[in-house]
C-alpha cells in the first residue's frame, strides 16, 4: 500500500533518522490535497490524562505522544461511537467526540484502555509532503486494524505490524536503527 489514505498505518522505515519518528507507527486520520494528519500510536509519554486536564485530575490513564505538532493539544481515538460520538476514520475507529462525556465515563471506570487512546500533539504534513516521503520510502503503508490501533503492547507495535505483513517486511524488524553501528 503506497498511497496515503485515512485509516492506514504508516510504519517508519527502519533507518528513518528523524528523531520524532524512529520506529514509529502513525494512524493516518485524514489525507487530502492540502495535507494530512495522524497520530503516533506507539510512543507512550510518562504523564497521565489526570496530569494534563484539570477536570480529569486523579484519573490514571495513559497518554501517547501523537507527534511533534501542537504539543499543547489533546486528541483521542476510540471504538465507542454510541457513547461519545466522533468521526469514523475507518472500520470501527473513531476520532474525537464529546470530551465532557469521555471524562465522565473515565471517572466511572466505563472506558478501558482498549476503548480509547489519548494523544498529546499530532503528526502533520503539508500538501504533497507525505506523498514525497512515501516515494522516498520513509514510510511503509498498511491497512490499520482495531487490534493494532488499540493494542496494549504499544512498545512492540512497530515490529508486530511489520511481521504481520510477512516477506521482506518481517525481516526489517531485525535491522539495526543505525546500520553504521553494525
Amino acid at each position: 500500500m503506497n498511497e496515503p489514505a485515512p485509516g492506514i498505518l504508516l510504519l517508519s522505515d527502519p533507518f528513518l533518522k528523524d528523531p520524532n519518528f524512529v520506529r514509529s507507527v502513525i494512524f493516518l486520520c485524514d489525507h487530502q490535497k492540502e495535507g494530512s494528519f495522524g497520530f503516533v500510536i506507539n510512543k507512550l509519554i510518562t504523564r497521565q490524562i489526570g496530569d494534563l486536564i484539570e477536570e480529569a485530575e486523579g484519573i490514571r490513564f495513559p497518554v501517547y505522544n501523537g507527534g511533534p505538532v501542537q504539543k499543547d493539544t489533546l486528541h483521542f481515538l476510540h471504538q465507542c461511537p454510541s457513547l461519545i460520538g466522533g468521526q469514523e476514520v475507518t472500520d470501527g475507529i473513531y476520532w474525537g467526540g464529546d470530551f465532557v462525556e469521555v471524562i465522565s465515563l473515565l471517572k466511572q471506570n466505563l472506558l478501558g484502555k482498549t476503548d480509547i487512546r489519548f494523544f498529546l500533539g499530532y503528526s502533520g504534513w503539508e500538501e504533497g509532503q507525505l506523498e514525497n516521503e512515501m516515494k522516498e520510502r520513509s514510510w511503509i503503508g498498511r491497512e490499520a486494524t482495531r487490534q493494532l490501533v488499540f493494542t496494549q503492547n504499544a512498545a512492540q507495535l512497530w515490529k508486530t505490524a511489520l511481521e504481520e505483513m510477512g516477506g521482506e517486511y518481517s525481516q526489517m524488524v531485525n535491522y539495526p536503527t543505525d546500520p553504521q553501528l553494525n
